[in-house]
């Protein structure tokens, strides 16, 4: 869903029975699935959102509890159906420019903030019955690998689903995917039983940064967040890295794998090279999936090279030896 679907008398008469007149409706971009609209009321400034399904607008609620200096998180006053049938979200809006959007020139400056971020994941705290999924909307998988081996499966259950007859039917999208899933299949062995926050979806206008871009502002949309290994939201930086160039020129695995908290915990980098493959491989297996869905043949054609790509391997000084190949 985008912003042009809704009219913006449709979308003022919603908030007008929120405390406070709203002002200033403007159309935000950002979203594949939801559309959002900043406003002013009450002498603040919000956001509210409209999409599919209430449970990824609580799921944005329930992140508020991990919020921190280095994850902030929108402040999300009330969710719930608004008369049209769609779900809803307001919150508190934050400033900022998409973390993708980061100049190659202004790598020195989004490096550390990206790193501080992902560390600041890696360190949310917890228990040892925390299950995989978190909140309602996610993925109901039993287990990180059980989550991981899921995402290769059209099942019809899924919200995306129906485009593997479209995969089968191009020869050379079959063969790469077919490859791709042997691989996975293989290196999910090598996969820890973690349950870091992953909020597995960094990216694609859910991360709002300073225009300095060297602060992190807004950890948006954690409805694809799960408990997992904490190395899939690095692998999800570094997969669509070359698409982003200043993403690229921060490379934040290896700050990564370099940060002291890391490096301190025993087994946190155990196969790292081999893991960080796996999740590479996955993340480009499900686009590959979401964009024959939507018919992107410009992505189709894009991203190729990028699931094809070797394992990277961890920096020498950890002493890791040859990559997979």
């Amino acid at each position: 869903m985008s912003a042009e679907l809704l009219s913006r008398e449709e979308v003022v008469a919603f908030p007008g029975g929120q405390p406070g007149a709203p002002e200033g409706l403007e159309a935000l971009s950002g979203g594949a699935w939801s559309s959002a609209w900043a406003y002013r009321a009450g002498g603040e400034e919000l956001v509210v959102r409209f999409g599919p399904q209430v449970s990824w607008y609580e799921a944005d609620r329930m992140a508020m509890a991990f919020a921190g200096p280095d994850l902030p998180v929108p402040e999300v006053r009330e969710v719930g159906t608004a008369p049209s049938g769609r779900a809803y979200a307001i919150s508190v809006r934050h400033h900022g420019r998409f973390l993708e959007d980061t100049p190659v020139e202004q790598a020195g400056a989004i490096a550390p903030a990206l790193t501080r971020l992902l560390v600041a994941l890696y360190r949310v705290p917890a228990g040892p019955d925390t299950p995989m999924a978190w909140h309602q909307g996610a993925a109901p998988a039993a287990s990180w690998r059980e989550f991981l081996l899921d995402g290769l499966a059209d099942h019809p259950g899924k919200l995306v689903h129906g485009w593997s007859a479209a995969l089968a039917a191009d020869p050379e999208l079959a063969a790469l995917s077919a490859a791709v899933t042997e691989r996975v299949r293989t290196l999910v062995e090598a996969c820890p039983e973690r349950r870091d926050l992953v909020h597995g979806d960094l990216l694609h206008g859910n991360v709002l940064v300073s225009p300095d871009g060297r602060r992190v502002e807004a950890v948006l949309s954690w409805k694809c967040s799960v408990r997992g290994d904490f190395l899939f939201d690095a692998a999800w930086c570094s997969f669509w890295a070359p698409f982003h160039p200043g993403i690229a020129a921060a490379d934040p695995l290896s700050r990564l794998l370099r940060a002291p908290g890391v490096r301190a915990e025993p087994g946190a980098l155990l196969d790292a090279a081999a893991r960080h493959h796996c999740y590479e491989l996955h993340i480009g297996f499900t686009h590959l999936g979401w964009n024959v869905w939507t018919g992107n043949q410009a992505d189709l054609a894009a991203y190729r090279p990028a699931s094809r790509r070797g394992p990277r391997a961890r920096p020498a000084a950890f002493g890791i030896g040859q990559a997979i190949r």
